[in-house]
Parts: structure tokens; C-alpha cells; sequence
């Protein structure tokens, strides 16, 4: 193997630490926000500062790698999408932390039970673990046939965060009490919808690297359009 290859499995390696950690720091704040587990939730925000350290560590050693080695064609377009990956992944963590600290912060002050089902968060939080995942496994295996079902989760995301804003709108309109707690479990679902976000954006990058094909700014018809497209000539399942 040449040394620049060596250096490429050594790059994906750091993002492949990092996703680990993000992956489980989503899992955690998920735990931590139905359970109300106050050390569990400091765990997740005591974490954040590795997840930076990573993520600039990995920017540094790309550019280094683009300096020193100067890759072309798909070693570039893999480099550049680790560069833009990390930076990613590193927003993710940061909304992990923000529900976190959500759960530190309202300790004791947590919504009816039966809203919180009725608001689908478990689902939100599950499809989007199984959207982080399922990145992760593309991105190991070089392999974008499953990128037009996880794009497509990144529609249910924001059905499921559109629909729970009206339940939660009907539910603080009956129940006035809880307009403090309400509000603040309105910026808990915008976080998850912006994760979903970013998971799509991880997506599109590895497509990017993979296919050599841009999916992003192109908006839902442009990428149902690529999708389509793409799963005839055998490019996604």
C-alpha cells in the first residue's frame, strides 16, 4: 500500500472515531432526555469538548494532506468530504449537547407524558440514530446504494417536526401552564429537525466523494429527481 493510501485509511479512520462518538452521544441525550437522567446528560456535555478537539484535528490533518500530497479526482473529492463530514458531525454533537443541557436545565419540569408520545420524539430520535448509522455504514463500505432511503428519512424527520408543532400548539393553547415547558420542548424538536439536516448533508457528501455527483442546494424535487435517476442506472437501492 503507498504511503498516501496509508494516510487516506488513516483520515477515514479519524472520522470513523469521531462518528462513533457523535452516534453516541445522540444515543445518550436521547436516553438522558426520556429519562430525565441528570448524570447521563452531563456525561454528554462533559464529552463536547472532545468531539471539537477531534473535529480539528481532522481539518488540520486534511489540509495538511492537501498540502504535502496535492490528490486529484476521487482522492480529493474523499479528502474534501472528510473535511466537510467533521465539521458536520461536529454540529450534531453540539445539538446532543443542547439536549442535554435541556435536560439539566429542566430538571423537574418535564411535560405530560402522554404529549411527549403524542409529539412522536422517540420516533424523531430513532430515525435519526438509524440516519447517522446507516451514513456511517456508507461511508465504510464506499457504497451510496442506501442513500435514497436515508435521504428519504430525512422527509419523515420534518413531517414528524411540523406534525408535533401542531400537537404541541393545541396542546399549550389548553393547557397555559406549561407555555414555559412548552417553549422549551419547541427548541428540543428544532434541534432534532436540524440534525436531520445535517444527516442528510453527511449523505450527500458521501454521494459527492463515491459518485462524483452533487445532490445539495438543489432542493426536494431536484433530489427525488437525482434519486430517481441514480437507482435506474444502479447507483442507489
Amino acid at each position: 500500500m503507498k504511503h498516501t493510501e496509508i494516510e487516506l485509511q488513516r483520515l477515514k479512520e479519524e472520522v470513523s472515531r469521531m462518528w462513533k462518538l457523535v452516534m453516541s452521544q445522540l444515543e445518550k441525550a436521547k436516553q438522558a432526555f426520556f429519562s430525565g437522567d441528570i448524570e447521563l446528560a452531563l456525561e454528554v456535555t462533559g464529552r463536547e469538548k472532545t468531539i471539537d478537539a477531534i473535529e480539528l484535528k481532522i481539518d488540520n490533518d486534511c489540509e495538511n494532506y492537501i498540502a504535502l500530497y496535492s490528490p486529484v479526482a476521487v482522492d480529493l473529492r474523499l479528502v474534501l468530504s472528510l473535511i466537510k463530514i467533521s465539521i458536520t458531525l461536529e454540529r450534531i454533537g453540539d445539538f446532543a449537547e443542547g439536549i442535554a443541557c435541556h435536560v439539566i436545565e429542566e430538571s423537574g419540569h418535564k411535560l405530560d407524558a402522554q404529549l411527549i408520545d403524542d409529539l412522536q420524539l422517540e420516533k424523531m430520535f430513532d430515525t435519526l440514530i438509524n440516519m447517522l448509522s446507516d451514513s456511517f455504514v456508507a461511508l465504510e463500505s464506499e457504497n451510496t446504494k442506501i442513500s435514497g432511503r436515508i435521504i428519504s428519512k430525512d422527509y419523515e424527520v420534518d413531517r414528524l417536526y411540523h406534525n408535533s408543532l401542531n400537537v404541541l400548539t393545541t396542546y399549550l393553547l389548553q393547557n397555559s401552564g406549561d407555555i414555559r415547558s412548552g417553549l422549551k420542548t419547541i427548541l428540543i424538536i428544532r434541534k432534532l429537525e436540524r440534525i436531520g439536516d445535517h444527516c442528510r448533508n453527511i449523505v450527500e457528501e458521501i454521494v459527492f466523494y463515491v459518485d462524483a455527483k452533487v445532490l445539495k442546494h438543489g432542493g426536494k424535487k431536484k433530489a427525488e429527481a437525482a434519486l430517481a435517476n441514480s437507482e435506474k442506472n444502479g447507483i442507489f437501492a
